[in-house]
């Protein structure tokens, strides 16, 4: 699988949590994890290429209770970045956090969330026992990524386990400038293409992923609800968002460029948007997505 710094995770973060902001009121994760629990007091959720842990900071206050997380990722160096990036969090919440039984545990007023870290290929077929353990299977940023047949594996197992899923901040294509320069178009094309490389899990369905993952999971049964959940990167907001409009801009130009070298447009396109990047906003769509049983 293509990798991904904590640099750019931790870059992303507040943007992803804006997004998802917007996206939370469709969504009743306290009744959720309600529902899930039934007689157990324990809820138990497997986070899929997990990076440095956001979308359990993200989720686990909105599911509230008692919580136990096992959290997935290939990269042992973003697994070992987790703990740094839980203290700082949790310091900021209002939480306490300790190390345990070689995984961590933080707790707060209504809250009591037991982490365990394991490194993994999820490129590689699915080990059906460890989704028996979960009732909820979450992701964040990862759909995309992934081919038509991985998506239906893992729904597959999700349904053999009676498993909800709750898949966040999939791209869904769409992709607006302001304001618009000559040669958006062609580099959102190429980029978009780039997108469907294989990342290690087969050709990717970039912008189609949420759509076929919804296809998907209502042929076995699952009821399933969209929200968006769009980046607004706006470069009259200060440094953070200007440094992201750059990774953005700086990442679209390099992938246009490896997906056609014989473009020579894409050093120009990139210029002028770097000489316009305090006057620039960026909006990029993204989809949630749960699926429960009934």
């Amino acid at each position: 699988m293509s990798g991904f710094s904590a640099d750019w995770l931790a870059l992303r973060e507040s943007f992803d949590r804006e997004a998802r902001r917007a996206a939370s009121s469709s969504f009743d994760l306290g009744g959720l994890a309600a529902r899930l629990r039934g007689g157990d007091s324990v809820l138990t959720v497997l986070d899929l290429a997990c990076g440095t842990g956001a979308n359990l900071r993200e989720l686990a206050p909105r599911l509230g209770g008692v919580q136990r997380w096992t959290l997935v990722d290939h990269d042992p160096r973003l697994l070992a970045a987790v703990p740094g990036a839980m203290a700082s969090w949790c310091r900021t919440q209002g939480l306490s956090l300790v190390a345990s039984n070689g995984g961590l545990r933080f707790e707060g007023p209504g809250l009591t969330v037991e982490v365990e870290m394991l490194t993994c290929d999820l490129a590689q077929p699915f080990d059906a026992a460890s989704f028996g353990r979960h009732r909820l299977i979450t992701a964040s940023a990862l759909l995309d990524l992934v081919s038509a047949r991985w998506i239906d594996g893992l729904a597959q197992c999700a349904r053999d386990a009676e498993a909800a899923l709750l898949f966040a901040l999939s791209v869904d294509g769409c992709v607006e400038w302001q304001p618009p320069l000559s040669g958006d178009e062609e580099i959102h094309r190429l980029f978009a293409s780039h997108q469907r490389r294989d990342k290690g899990f087969g050709p990717a369905l970039g912008g189609d992923a949420v759509q076929h993952a919804a296809a998907r999971l209502s042929a076995l049964g699952y009821e399933v609800a969209q929200a968006a959940s769009d980046w607004h990167v706006d470069g009259t907001n200060g440094a953070r968002s200007m440094a992201m409009l750059r990774a953005m801009i700086e990442g679209a130009a390099a992938a246009a460029q490896e997906q056609d070298p014989a473009v020579t447009s894409i050093e120009g396109w990139m210029a002028r948007r770097l000489e316009r990047i305090a006057s620039t906003t960026l909006r990029v769509g993204h989809r949630d997505l749960l699926a429960t049983l009934p």
